[in-house]
């Protein structure tokens, strides 16, 4: 069995779920360390809401780390290649 990376286990990829799963997903990983949150297409809006609940209404005091905008190429089942925008945010807890 591969080993599991740690770093795998701070990222929260948001999809099609309702917001409070993936509020509630950041929230357990920010009480050990800080938790990235990575999104694409439609899904990005959904990021950003997901990063301000959790900043203005569970973690007060916690501050944004890196936010990095990209484009991603994806191939798809015909052979043709679309530019999907991607975000990935990184939200630190607050010092104890």
């Amino acid at each position: 069995m591969a080993k599991k990376d740690s770093k795998d286990d701070s990222k929260v990829f948001i999809g099609r779920k309702k917001t409070i799963n993936y509020v509630m997903a950041a929230m357990v990983v920010l009480n050990d360390s800080p938790v990235r949150l990575l999104a694409r297409g439609r899904s990005i809006s959904l990021a950003v809401d997901v990063a301000e609940i959790v900043m203005n209404k569970f973690v007060k005091g916690a501050t944004y780390g890196e936010i990095l905008i990209d484009t991603e190429s994806i191939t798809n089942t015909d052979g043709t290649n679309n530019n999907v925008s991607s975000i990935d945010i990184e939200i630190i807890p607050p010092k104890k």
